[in-house]
């Protein structure tokens, strides 16, 4: 009786056709492994909540109501933004309460509650991960310094200690990336959330170093000149700040829990090839990661700082300055062995007067086609959850109907797992009229990535082992978490054999071997096991 192989990656090919305007008129292939996520914005209130100063209650069903959508729309995968402006979307000794949550920086929610944590549980709940996304370096989001929170760093640390931590920039104050003290005060404010909360990853957006502004100069000459640590150019000196900020949040990360993934979602660009001939792409973006936000982003990858890259790609398929084909292209083949999630422009349709590809409503349908024909690309994330949540277009249902109508699972890194969870078997068949009911253990658990985080269940007609890459043959996926480890199948029909099949996941999302296949036959007053088959 042979075994699955371990660590299937199941990225099924949607289409090969670079040319996806015909993909829709057949029948589509869903992968069985693909991140689907929305980012949750809260800055401005974009998406959550729909104001500031709500009641708590009004802000869990707000966010309940999110979830439920985004789970309907298929989506395994939330990315909400905890940190917007130096702020928090939970108590912290470290940074003050958001004014976007509660209308005051600095006011707890009244009646108090922990909003993060309530959103973690919401999500797990829903079987989707929750990835805590934060804006490192934005101090603020105007220059009105006398309404922060007196426990805002930009108001409580003495002027001369201020001078060190903060630069204005056009209308805003940023954390200084140069300064050793601001970056172990934001790597300790990420500390503080890996600690007590059970988020599935951090997530960095792309602001690092501001967007140029015209007629505005970054005023870090002086600090550079002080201590330019052996750069011949600021530029570079630039860079290796905000390097050294992501290598100290991975390397806290994985010395507190390595389950926790971190990934970062750069502007869609990293280089134009008119500026790097050998690795930049051919595009002509008006800033880049690499010259503009002096974000090295490959650096990351390529030395194992960030374990995913989700980019910004936000034009349509033939947008000249910057086509999506292009750039899915390029960022595919710069991954290092990273998993590439394409961030899409969900906002941009029906709402862009550059480029009119944006009111076609099968654009997103062609994007995430394209992704699926690339076997680099992992899966989707949209920017954001309002556009989705009013359907323009008909994406939502595009999502639901066409894109998304099975269940998928979060990818698998095998590279941060040492082992596999342990293999689960199948230890008792009953049944009633009306369903088979199985029951499953896993032994020899030593350590915690052999611990099962959730399962998948497969069920193959007739008395043999089919087609895992096959959704139908999926019947779902446990909760996380579950303490019982017990299903029951209503879907049976009286008279016809099934082979059950149980595989685990851990927290890296990495699979087990495949239980032993147990062939079972629905009766008419329950189910019976077959003592002994032979499976091919």
């Amino acid at each position: 009786m042979s075994r699955l192989l371990r660590s299937r990656r199941i990225l099924t090919l949607l289409i090969a056709s670079a040319l996806v305007a015909p993909l829709f008129s057949q029948k589509i292939t869903q992968p069985v492994a693909e991140l689907r996520g929305a980012w949750v914005s809260t800055v401005a209130n974009i998406d959550w909540p729909s104001a500031p100063g709500l009641s708590p209650e009004r802000q869990r069903v707000e966010f309940d109501s999110i979830l439920d959508v985004l789970k309907a729309m298929g989506m395994n995968a939330v990315f909400v933004q905890i940190r917007p402006a130096g702020d928090a979307f939970y108590p912290s000794a470290v940074a003050p309460w958001s004014k976007y949550l509660t209308d005051v920086q600095g006011k707890a929610p009244d009646p108090l509650y922990d909003p993060l944590e309530f959103m973690i549980k919401s999500a797990h709940a829903r079987r989707m991960e929750f990835h805590a996304w934060m804006n490192p370096y934005r101090a603020s989001f105007d220059l009105d310094t006398a309404s922060l929170a007196p426990t805002h760093p930009l108001r409580s640390l003495p002027e001369n200690r201020k001078s060190e931590w903060f630069f204005r920039y056009g209308n805003r104050y940023y954390f200084n990336p140069a300064s050793a003290l601001v970056r172990q005060y934001l790597i300790n404010v990420v500390r503080d959330v890996v600690v007590r909360y059970d988020v599935d990853g951090i997530h960095f957006d792309d602001y690092f170093y501001p967007y140029k502004e015209p007629g505005h100069v970054l005023q870090d000459m002086n600090d550079y000149a002080s201590n330019p640590r052996g750069f011949i150019t600021i530029e570079d000196w630039r860079r290796d700040n905000v390097d050294k900020l992501v290598e100290g949040v991975s390397s806290m990360i994985k010395s507190i829990k390595p389950y926790v993934r971190f990934g970062i979602s750069p502007f869609g660009v990293w280089r134009n090839a008119d500026q790097d001939p050998i690795n930049g792409s051919q595009t002509r973006a008006g800033i880049t990661c690499y010259d503009d936000l002096y974000a090295d982003v490959l650096k990351w990858m390529r030395n194992g700082w960030i374990d995913y890259v989700a980019p910004q790609i936000y034009w349509s398929i033939g947008f000249p300055p910057a086509d999506y084909q292009t750039l899915l292209e390029w960022w595919s083949k710069h991954t290092y062995g990273k998993h590439l999630y394409a961030g899409h422009a969900a906002y941009k349709i029906q709402n862009n007067e550059v480029d009119p590809n944006w009111n076609k409503p099968d654009e997103i349908k062609r994007q995430v086609a394209l992704n699926r024909s690339n076997s680099a690309v992992h899966g989707s994330i949209y920017f954001s959850v309002k556009p989705l949540l009013r359907n323009a277009l008909g994406v939502q249902d595009s999502l639901m109907t066409v894109l998304y109508p099975n269940p998928a699972r979060v990818p698998g890194m095998a590279w941060l797992s040492k082992t596999p969870p342990a293999t689960p078997q199948i230890c008792r068949v009953g049944g009633s009229p009306s369903s088979v009911k199985l029951a499953w253990h896993a032994c020899d658990i030593a350590t915690s990535d052999e611990n099962p985080h959730y399962f998948a269940i497969y069920r193959f007609d007739g008395q043999s082992v089919g087609d895992f890459q096959n959704p139908r043959n999926l019947i779902t996926y446990t909760p996380f978490y579950s303490e019982r480890w017990i299903f029951e199948d209503p879907t049976a029909a009286e008279g016809e054999f099934y082979t059950y099949v149980l595989v685990a996941y851990n927290r890296f999302n990495v699979e087990s071997y495949s239980s032993d296949p147990v062939v079972v036959k629905k009766t008419k007053k329950g189910a019976r096991k077959k003592k002994k088959c032979w499976l091919f």
